[in-house]
């Protein structure tokens, strides 16, 4: 009698659902934390799955419906008369590119080269701003730096008795 208290779990924990050997609780639906992710995990992808079908299929069903509509003669409702068909654009618009060369020497810098504050792009011996003459005022970015992490603080003036 005794070896079979031994074999028992103790109460309030059960084996997970799944039988993956862990313990499950009720708060998880008796499921080890592992499979409540992985269930949470796949409801999510069903629902994720489940309106992308919807929205796939509500351009698909409202032409349809309005040639059903058209020859049984019934009128229209306002929304589907609105609705335009969607223009996919062809061309993608590529994103800037970086110059490769510098604007002093014109050696390619490739992904070494360095960006100035001014905005222009220079090799490792140019990046200096005092060797390319830099037109970029770091004094007063520094000081409207400080200014922004530095607010002025001043006191209210204490009435005299």
């Amino acid at each position: 009698m005794a070896e079979e208290h031994r074999c028992e779990t103790p109460e309030g924990h059960r084996l997970c659902v799944n039988n993956c050997g862990f313990f499950g609780s009720s708060a998880t639906m008796n499921l080890c934390s592992n499979c409540y992710g992985d269930l949470c995990l796949k409801q999510q992808q069903q629902a994720s799955m489940k309106s992308t079908v919807e929205s796939s299929l509500s351009p698909v069903i409202a032409p349809v419906l309005e040639n059903y509509a058209a020859e049984l003669e019934i009128p229209t409702t306002k929304k589907t008369e609105e609705k335009k068909p969607i223009q996919i654009p062809t061309e993608q618009p590529s994103p800037p590119q970086r110059p490769n060369r510098c604007t002093v020497c014109r050696k390619r810098v490739g992904l070494t080269g360095f960006m100035c504050r001014c905005g222009t792009t220079f090799c490792g011996s140019h990046r200096y701003p005092e060797v390319h003459g830099c037109t970029f005022d770091f004094k007063s970015a520094g000081r409207e730096e400080i200014a922004k992490a530095n607010p002025l603080v001043i006191a209210a003036k204490l009435q005299k008795i």
